[in-house]
C-alpha cells in the first residue's frame, strides 16, 4: 500500500500599510486593515469556499479513501473571524467529516524558530491551544513555517509533545534517498518526518496553468499515472502546496478546480493507493532511518533554504531590528500588556522578509507575485519605519528610554 497524502497550507498576513519616516512619533496605525480584509474576501471568494466546497463533496463521495490536512496560520484564522466568518466555519465544518486534520504551525507564520526557540515554543503552543478551541482536537502535527527545519526546531517540536513533522524532500537533505518514506530527524526519539515530493506538487502548485509547459494542459488521469509510477516499496507521496493555489494563483478558468475534482478517483483506481493524513502515514509506518538536517532546509525557491527571507543584508538588519525590540515586549507582556507583543507577532511574519528578497533570477517572478511593493527597497523602508516605531514606544513603555523623540534622518537600505 502506498499513501497519498494531500496537505494545504492557508495564510494570509497582516500587510503593512504605507508607513513613512514622516509617521514615525505620530502614528501607531500599521498595518492596512482595508487591504488585508479586501484581500481576503477576495481569496474566500475564489479559493477558500469554493474548495472547501469542493472538498467536502469529495469526501462525501469517496468516504474514508479521501482524506486531506490543513495548516491554517493565526493571521488567516484572526482575518476569517473579523472579515469572513463563513470562510472559518466552512473549514469547521471540514473538519466534522472526520477526514480532515488541522495541524499546528507558528501562531504567527514566523520564523521565530531560527531566532528565539523561546518565542518559537510559545508562538506554537499558542496556536495549538487555539486549533483545539477552534477545531475541537489538539493537533499533533507539526508545519513550521515555509516548511523550515533543521534538528534544532526538530527536537522542538519533539520537546512539544508532536508526533509528526512535515518538511521538504530537498535534493541536498536527501542525497540519494526517496520523500516516499518516513524518516526520523537525527537526535529524536520519536517524532516522525514526511518529506515533500517537490516535483509532484510544483505540478500543480506552478506549472499547471503554464502554457509554456510541455505536459500542459494536465489532466488528473496523466497526473495520476505519475503517481501510480512510483515504486512498490514506496509508503507514501507527500503533495504540499498553499491553498490558494485554487482559484486565486491559478484561476478557475485554467481548470483547476476540474482537475481536482477528478484527481481521488483516478488515483484511487490503482487499488495500492489510499489517501491518509500525515498522522495516519506516521502513526502506520516505522521510520526508514534516521535522517541529518544540520542546516535549515525550506520549501521555497530552487535553493531549498532560508535566503528567500535572510539572504540579503536587507533582510538580515530588519530582521536584527525586530528581535532587537522583543526583551521590550516581553516585559510589557509580563506586566500584563499583551497588546505589544501582539504587534510584534504580526510584523515577525515571514511575509515581510520575504517581500524584501532581491533573488530576480530563477526564482524572481515568483517573488514580484506575491510583493506588494514596487521594490525590495521599498518593503525594507515601510517595514523599518515601523519597527523604528514600534521600538520606540516599546521601549519607552517599558521604561528604558527617554519620552519618544523626533526621527533625526530616514532609513537607508546597508
Amino acid at each position: 500500500m502506498t499513501d497519498v497524502v494531500v496537505y494545504f497550507q492557508v495564510h494570509q498576513p497582516f500587510r503593512l500599510r504605507r508607513y513613512t519616516f514622516f509617521d514615525i512619533g505620530t502614528s501607531e496605525e500599521y498595518f492596512d486593515d482595508s487591504e488585508n480584509e479586501r484581500i481576503v474576501r477576495r481569496v474566500a471568494e475564489r479559493c477558500y469556499l469554493p474548495m472547501n466546497a469542493l472538498v467536502k463533496r469529495l469526501v462525501e463521495r469517496h468516504g474514508g479513501d479521501f482524506r486531506v490536512a490543513y495548516s491554517i496560520s493565526g493571521t488567516a484564522l484572526e482575518q476569517m473571524e473579523r472579515w469572513v466568518p463563513e470562510a472559518l466555519a466552512s473549514f469547521q465544518d471540514l473538519t466534522r467529516t472526520g477526514h480532515v486534520e488541522i495541524l499546528a504551525e507558528t501562531s504567527h507564520h514566523s520564523l521565530c524558530a531560527l531566532t528565539d526557540l523561546e518565542e518559537f515554543r510559545e508562538q506554537a503552543t499558542a496556536q495549538a491551544d487555539r486549533v483545539e478551541h477552534l477545531f475541537g482536537r489538539r493537533p499533533t502535527t507539526f508545519r513550521n513555517t515555509e516548511l523550515v527545519i533543521d534538528k534544532r526546531i526538530a527536537r522542538t517540536a519533539e520537546e512539544l509533545g508532536f508526533d509528526t513533522l512535515l518538511g521538504e524532500g530537498a535534493d541536498h537533505l536527501l542525497g540519494w534517498r526517496s520523500p516516499h518514506f518516513v524518516y526520523r530527524p537525527e537526535g529524536c526519539q520519536h517524532l516522525r518526518l514526511l518529506l515533500r515530493d517537490y516535483p509532484r506538487s510544483d505540478d500543480i502548485a506552478f506549472r499547471f496553468s503554464n502554457r509554456t509547459w510541455e505536459e500542459w494542459p494536465l489532466s488528473a488521469q496523466r497526473f495520476a499515472k505519475w503517481i501510480h509510477a512510483a515504486p512498490p516499496e514506496d509508503r507514501c507521496v507527500n503533495l504540499f502546496m498553499d491553498y490558494e493555489t485554487f482559484g486565486e494563483h491559478q484561476w478557475e478558468e485554467t481548470g483547476i478546480f476540474r482537475f481536482f475534482d477528478g484527481l481521488p478517483a483516478a488515483i484511487l483506481a490503482d487499488r495500492r493507493f489510499k489517501f491518509r493524513t500525515p498522522a495516519d502515514v506516521a502513526a502506520a509506518n516505522e521510520p526508514k532511518i534516521e535522517l541529518a538536517i544540520p542546516r535549515p532546509v525550506s520549501w521555497a525557491d530552487a535553493e531549498r533554504d532560508v535566503t528567500a527571507w535572510l539572504g540579503n543584508p536587507m533582510q538580515r538588519a530588519a530582521n536584527e531590528a525586530l528581535y532587537a525590540v522583543l526583551p521590550a515586549v516581553r516585559q510589557l507582556a509580563a506586566a500584563g500588556d499583551t497588546g505589544p507583543r501582539e504587534t510584534w507577532r504580526k510584523l515577525s511574519t515571514s511575509d515581510h522578509l520575504y517581500y524584501m528578497c532581491t533573488k530576480w533570477f530563477s526564482d524572481g517572478d515568483v517573488h514580484k507575485y506575491f510583493s506588494p511593493y514596487a521594490t525590495p527597497h521599498d518593503a525594507f523602508i515601510a517595514f523599518m519605519n515601523v519597527v523604528d516605531d514600534f521600538g520606540r514606544r516599546a521601549r519607552r513603555a517599558a521604561g528604558r528610554l527617554q519620552p519618544l523623540e523626533a526621527p533625526q534622518s530616514a532609513h537607508e537600505a546597508p
